[in-house]
């Protein structure tokens, strides 16, 4: 590939990262939600000093934990989190610090996307270059991964799905170094995919399903040289064992008891398999077919190079890992195209160009990742940010209720979390939505000269039509005045087809397009 386009491609990367789209809830709920708020369950015990020290809570703010992190099994590790966030946030409060300020919020969203963005710069790209020895194809397969608008969204986000997207590759990286490599035993190697393995583990279940394939063509040259087994046992035990006692020192705030391990340690991978293999809870966040994944997931992601997996597609080990990956993923009932994300660069990279009309197919890949990167890039809930950000420097607010929006980052309000309820009523009925906003509002009225906290705020998005009625309005319950309004918001959750009608809901939608803060009010 040129580098003058390769560069073109890199600064759409850094451009995507900046924007403050919101793909899905989990970017956040599943990672700086964690790693940078308090775990209060911990406060004033000495576990919780370790935790701190070791596993985020950088900064301190009132954070919201969702239930993978506070039941009574949880499944999720916070082991990764402190590895690959931890210590970037804890650089930039050190830096702040010496220079005599705090930390913004938006300073650590800024950081933690840069981040993102380098390691798939560097480690994805870099894995593409070592897996791929021909030039040619590897420069086929770099222009369709640097120019998808996967990599430039979805891998630019903090999902556990986009550091595990670069395990899975480095994991194969250094299978194939180990496996062309016959003649020395390659300790350090082995050491370091038996790390790569547990990590990709407590970060995610589905990990092993992307190497299994290559894991199998790895064995017979484990055997060809004995000692690189007990340097790969090494590694990955104590590597496990780290992460066990992170986890366990978080969730109780203790250490393990080794006399009594199986009792007194928390396993998260175990809960995890153990939950998702439960469909009455996978019925909870939706369940779907079989075929969800091959049919209507990939295609969603890769556009126009699905067909080409079937007609011009070269069958190697990364082809069938990633085939291998999706089979295994199928067999859970609750399926997301994020999920699929480590099988983007293993597909994309075994496509060849069709050889009849290659610049229409290349024109048409093209204009599939531009509309798709608008969309998820630029504009999907992206006002959720931006109005968290407009709150946190109100003076005067208490309660803020959201409707028909994406769960707020609460991290984003720092330590205004200490004087702001945040309400999430997601897409309830209108009716329900006026009775909670009209319950929050204190009343009666008092004057912010005293400093009380007394505004209470529903944030909505601007299509949303019920609430016309309520705009200034004087004879309903509830008056709703417009304060703030960021256009650049698209809301996929508002859409009505069935009621409205196709066209007339995508007008509404995408005509009134943005995300509005109302201060609601009432008579008393």
């Amino acid at each position: 590939m040129l580098p003058s386009l390769y560069f073109l491609l890199a600064i759409a990367r850094l451009y995507f990262a900046t924007l403050p789209s919101y793909i899905h809830p989990d970017e956040h709920f599943q990672g700086p939600e964690v790693i940078i708020g308090e775990h209060i369950v911990h406060k004033n015990t000495r576990a919780s000093l370790i935790i701190n020290d070791i596993a985020g809570h950088v900064f301190g703010w009132p954070a919201y934990k969702t239930w993978e992190f506070t039941s009574d099994n949880p499944i999720r590790s916070v082991f990764p989190l402190w590895l690959v966030y931890a210590p970037p946030l804890t650089l930039l409060k050190w830096i702040f610090e010496g220079l005599g300020h705090d930390v913004s919020p938006m300073a650590v969203f800024y950081v933690l996307r840069t981040l993102m963005v380098l390691l798939s710069f560097v480690l994805e790209d870099w894995a593409i270059h070592e897996l791929i020895p021909k030039k040619r194809e590897r420069s086929l397969a770099l222009f369709l991964v640097t120019s998808s608008y996967v990599t430039w969204t979805f891998q630019a986000h903090t999902f556990s799905n986009s550091i595990e997207t670069i395990v899975v590759l480095w994991s194969l990286v250094l299978m194939a170094r180990i496996r062309d490599n016959s003649n020395r035993t390659q300790a350090r190697a082995c050491a370091a995919l038996a790390f790569l393995g547990v990590f990709g583990v407590f970060n995610r279940i589905t990990f092993p399903a992307f190497i299994v394939v290559a894991g199998v063509d790895l064995i017979p040259s484990l055997f060809l040289k004995p000692a690189r087994i007990p340097a790969m046992l090494i590694a990955g035990v104590l590597t496990t064992v780290v992460a066990i006692m992170v986890d366990t020192e978080y969730y109780t705030g203790s250490r393990i008891k080794f006399l009594h391990p199986f009792q007194s340690a928390i396993f998260t991978p175990w809960n995890n398999v153990a939950y998702n293999l439960d469909n009455a809870n996978l019925a909870k966040h939706g369940l779907h077919p079989f075929w969800q994944h091959f049919v209507a997931n990939l295609p969603q992601l890769i556009g126009p190079a699905f067909p080409l997996l079937f007609t011009h597609c070269r069958r190697n080990r990364l082809f069938w890992s990633g085939v291998a990956g999706i089979a295994v993923l199928s067999c859970f009932q609750h399926q997301e195209p994020r999920f699929l994300l480590p099988a983007v660069p293993l597909f994309l990279a075994t496509v060849r160009l069709p050889k009849a009309f290659p610049r229409v197919w290349i024109f048409i890949w093209v204009a599939f990742n531009s509309l798709a990167a608008v969309l998820f890039g630029i504009y999907h809930q992206a006002g959720v940010i931006p109005v968290q950000k407009w709150i946190e420097h109100q003076p005067d607010v208490s309660n803020v209720l959201w409707w028909k929006t994406y769960s707020p980052p609460r991290w984003i309000l720092g330590n205004k979390n200490n004087y702001i309820t945040t309400t999430d009523l997601m897409g309830g009925p209108g009716g329900d939505m006026i009775d909670a906003v009209g319950a929050s509002i204190i009343c009666p009225p008092r004057s912010a000269d005293n400093n009380t906290l007394n505004k209470t705020l529903l944030v909505a998005p601007s299509s949303a039509a019920y609430l016309d009625a309520y705009a200034n309005s004087t004879n309903k319950p509830v008056t709703l005045t417009p304060l703030y309004t960021y256009r650049q918001h698209i809301g996929l959750d508002d859409l009505d087809f069935g009621d409205d009608g196709v066209w007339p809901t995508l007008e509404r939608v995408v005509g009134k397009r943005g995300l509005t803060v109302y201060q609601a009010s009432k008579k008393c």
